[in-house]
């Protein structure tokens, strides 16, 4: 098998799941405290699949923790299935809503001018909120693959 970088159990993957949930965690909070952002559906959607990565990433993290600690192999393949189901399921949804609402950004900033019109919605932020998603999103689907590499080499 080989030894991969961000691997279950090692510091890579520790890394790649803190670094999913941090970015998961800082959408949520800057999505969470910009006005009016419950009004769009696709920010909404953001805010769920933003919440679930997170929950996924950490639990995963604490789990690379304990291995790494424990000394432990997480690579069996049960264990490889599970986080391969996982992984591409939460990097699917999180590609989604990032691209949904990078969709009502770009709708916003520049095709039907919300932004200049109403000045008290904060174009910044809900991109700021979809920039972190995506860079989320791009940690996810580098685990993903990953998993799927693993899995394919048992």
């Amino acid at each position: 098998m080989p030894l991969l970088a961000g691997r279950p159990g090692s510091w890579g993957g520790l890394v790649l799941r803190v670094g999913q949930a941090s970015f998961a965690a800082g959408c949520i909070g800057v999505m969470g405290s910009s006005f009016g952002f419950a009004s769009y559906t696709a920010f909404c959607y953001l805010i769920a699949s933003m919440g679930l990565q997170t929950l996924w990433s950490l639990g995963l993290a604490c789990l690379d923790g304990y291995a790494i600690k424990a000394k432990k192999d997480l690579t069996s393949p049960i264990l490889l299935s599970l986080f391969v189901v996982g992984d591409w399921v939460t990097a699917i949804l999180s590609f989604a809503a990032s691209c949904s609402a990078g969709g009502v950004v770009v709708l916003f900033e520049r095709d039907v001018l919300f932004c200049r019109r109403y000045p008290q919605l904060p174009c910044g932020r809900y991109g700021l909120a979809t920039a972190f998603a995506f860079l989320s999103w791009a940690l996810s689907a580098t685990s993903a693959l990953i998993m799927f590499w693993l899995l394919a080499a048992f």
